[in-house]
């Protein structure tokens, strides 16, 4: 759907697109404070019982996720592993494979949800989907928000680690 027949929900793809992966004026975006982070680097916790930036970034992907099934039907998608919200990352010693994996996870997720996004309508935007006490707006900015945050965040644990 073109921009000039639902100029909201163009807004909303901005709004996903700045916050995830495009250039935007706030700094580094969620995808891009992941950029360049190993395995090792992404396993770091700050202290006993804290997120490292792997679980944040497979975090995002389950809230990316849940607007999702929102958007479509719950039967439609499925996320890859069992549990909610937070993933204990790593399994085991760290492996770059398995950190591409799921960096791949947080991808696919956002791509889908960037696609389901398109194929909205301005008309539909403020209706609450089955499920939800939240309309499909403020779901998709809240989704936009939540990347932005957890974008700050895993920037602050890279110095942290590096003792900055």
């Amino acid at each position: 759907m073109s921009g000039e027949k639902n100029p909201r929900v163009a807004l909303l793809l901005q709004a996903l697109d700045q916050a995830y992966d495009r250039k935007s004026w706030h700094g580094p975006v969620l995808r891009g404070s992941l950029r360049g982070v190993t395995a090792t680097e992404a396993a770091w916790r700050p202290g006993p019982k804290r997120h490292n930036v792997w679980e944040i970034a497979l975090h995002a992907a389950y809230w990316k996720y849940t607007v999702l099934r929102r958007l479509r039907r719950p039967e439609e998608i499925r996320f890859p592993y069992a549990g909610s919200d937070f993933f204990l990352r790593p399994e085991g010693a760290p492996s770059e494979a398995a950190w591409r994996a799921d960096l791949k996870v947080l991808a696919d997720i956002h791509r889908d949800l960037r696609a389901s996004v398109a194929a909205l309508s301005d008309a539909r935007l403020d209706s609450v989907p089955d499920g939800s006490k939240t309309p499909f707006v403020d779901l998709v900015l809240g989704v936009a928000y939540h990347d932005i945050y957890h974008a700050g965040q895993i920037q602050l644990l890279k110095r942290l680690r590096e003792g900055g």
